[in-house]
């Protein structure tokens, strides 16, 4: 019987990290490929899509903000989950990196077991996301089956995480989920993400539910969380 491993593709540029993380990857089980640089990335997730990207802020020639942002625009290859890995460890690069597209965020030194951990993680979420069935909240339609979203008819682009978080606010309208609730549910209890992480999620939803019109859905309740409707 042939297995299908889930492929994860490592863009990072210094040699001894990258042979340190694909050693990791093949120890859990992952199937690996491996680019130096982001125009080898590029070419290589064009070739054959991976499961999840690993990508590595600082690199030689196009930097790994600019992988991630051309990826996330392209239909093709915006729900491919990328988990950003950065020295950068301020807030605002937090931010930016999450704005831009990624949907993880580690700061280098990272420990190895909590990688391995997001990567399992990302992939159980968008894998279960696809085998879900059909939410409706007014005129926003969600089916899990082909991960697709409308509102009013028309479609609308979700990047895996704002999916997961559109389909866990849809799963009961009204019900104020706080910061904590929505981390456990859309990342996983089994690693730590700041709870910052979660308003910038919720902002990207926002602006894409809105992109065709119509009032926000998503409603902020002071000192509680978030709720739909």
């Amino acid at each position: 019987m042939v297995v299908d491993l889930p492929t994860v593709l490592v863009v990072e540029d210094e040699p001894a990290q990258r042979e340190i993380l694909v050693y990791n990857l093949k120890a859990e089980g992952f199937a690996v490929r491996e680019a130096p640089d982001g125009d080898e990335a590029l070419l290589q997730v064009a070739e054959a899509p991976p499961d999840i990207i690993l990508l590595d802020w600082m690199l030689p020639n196009v930097s790994g903000i600019e992988i991630c942002r051309r990826l996330k625009t392209r239909p093709e290859t915006r729900n491919i989950p990328i988990i950003m890995l950065s020295a950068r460890s301020e807030e605002v690069d937090l931010v930016r990196g999450l704005e831009t597209g990624a949907d993880d965020y580690v700061s280098k030194p990272y420990s190895v077991v909590e990688l391995m951990a997001r990567v399992r993680n990302q992939l159980r979420r968008t894998r279960a996301a696809s085998l879900g069935g059909e939410l409706r909240f007014e005129d926003i339609v969600l089916d899990g089956e082909t991960h697709r979203v409308t509102r009013a008819g028309q479609g609308i682009k979700l990047g895996p995480t704002e999916f997961r978080l559109l389909s866990t606010l849809m799963e009961k309208p009204g019900r104020v989920l706080s910061r904590s609730q929505l981390l456990d549910r859309v990342w996983g209890r089994d690693i730590y993400v700041d709870t910052r992480t979660v308003d910038v999620h919720v902002g990207r939803l926002r602006k894409a539910l809105c992109q065709h019109g119509g009032d926000d859905p998503v409603r902020t309740v002071r000192g509680a969380g978030y709720a739909l409707g």
